[in-house]
């Protein structure tokens, strides 16, 4: 049985219409034409649909979307809201972190959410959080320098 149901997408309250057992990632993707956020493995495992819920890095795979009516979601593209590409978003072009780019929106919003949390994380602490986000392309060391550089 399908409902309708208002989520504060990338702070624009959107009404879905969905059945109970969409996940965010389907109502993001297929319900609201967001397709930043990748769908990966399905099962929580690669990190590529990682989305912020109330400032928090969550695989959205994973999150039943019915579950988050009165939270803040916030994907990829609210990071170019202004016109313009969000410092992590530079910092991984310009330092070749960006390679088939499958990975990249889930990593960003991952880097983005340790960052807001603590602006001067260090390389361990890049590493850790991004721990579970997985890419076949870069080996890692653009990513992390990436994030060190917009660290404070």
């Amino acid at each position: 049985m399908k409902k309708i149901i208002q989520l504060d997408v990338n702070g624009e309250p959107r009404d879905v219409i969905l059945e109970d057992h969409y996940t965010l990632l389907q109502v993001l993707r297929n319900g609201l034409g967001l397709t930043g956020t990748k769908r990966g493995c399905d099962h929580g495992e690669c990190g590529s649909c990682t989305v912020l819920v109330d400032g928090k890095a969550v695989l959205s795979c994973c999150q039943l979307a019915i579950e988050m009516q009165g939270k803040k979601i916030e994907t990829i593209e609210s990071l170019t809201a202004s016109g313009e590409m969000h410092p992590l978003q530079k910092s991984f072009v310009e330092n070749g972190a960006v390679q088939c780019g499958f990975c990249t929106p889930g990593m960003i919003m991952t880097a983005k959410a340790l960052l807001d949390s603590n602006p001067r994380a260090t390389e361990e602490e890049i590493k850790r959080h991004i721990g579970g986000n997985y890419c076949r392309c870069t080996g890692y060391n653009q990513i992390v320098e990436s994030i060190k550089k917009v660290s404070v």
